[in-house]
């Protein structure tokens, strides 16, 4: 399944990883072995140094595995959240519209 990792790093910790030089390829290292589909960085909307991951995830026992170097090496917060792309929201298509031909008159 499609898998978007929120990504956020304390000002604190990440300072140490900058000096320490835990950055660059020991975190290179980490987001390699998750294969991405695509990786943006960014600072969060607390200021903290932050990351969006776009990976898939072959079965829910693997978070532990994924989220524990960025907790160990990072002091990081993690979110998971299955994505669609385009692609498979086209297929979405014929489940969307099962939903609101048996649900819309529920709502109304």
């Amino acid at each position: 399944m499609r898998m978007l990792m929120q990504i956020a790093i304390p000002v604190a910790a990440g300072n140490k990883a900058a000096q320490t030089g835990a950055f660059g390829e020991p975190f290179q290292k980490i987001l390699d072995a998750l294969k991405p589909e695509a990786a943006y960085f960014t600072a969060t909307a607390n200021g903290e140094r932050g990351g969006f991951v776009v990976f898939d995830m072959k079965d829910p026992s693997e978070i532990p595995a994924i989220a524990e170097p960025f907790f160990l090496n990072y002091d990081a917060r993690i979110t998971f959240a299955p994505v669609m792309n385009t692609q498979d929201l086209a297929k979405a298509g014929p489940g969307i519209e099962k939903a609101v031909k048996e649900y819309r008159k529920a709502i109304a």
